[in-house]
């Protein structure tokens, strides 16, 4: 059942040990998002070194293009500025 909110998946490299991290940012997207989010997938990727964050299929993070892994306080950012604009994220707001 679709409420409208959108879903994020973060899609990763199980090879590459990658889950927990995955786990973690899931962990703390829904913990912030809370009533702004349908819920987090967590998608193994079937191809080696992914690491990429989506919201209703469309990229916001991808490791490789950005060469890094994002940092939770710029992922909520990101995904903040999608799903709820107006919402503060306290100590985590860009200043």
């Amino acid at each position: 059942m679709q409420t409208g909110k959108s879903t994020i998946i973060i899609e990763y490299c199980p090879k590459c040990g990658w889950m927990l991290r995955a786990a973690y940012m899931a962990q703390e997207l829904l913990t912030t998002f809370t009533d702004d989010i349908y819920g987090v997938l967590l998608k193994p990727s079937e191809t080696a070194g992914s690491y990429g964050v989506y919201i209703d299929d469309r990229i916001i993070f991808d490791r490789k293009q950005n060469g890094r892994f994002p940092e939770v306080k710029e992922l909520k950012q990101l995904v903040r500025d999608i799903v709820n604009p107006d919402k503060s994220l306290g100590h985590s707001d860009r200043k």
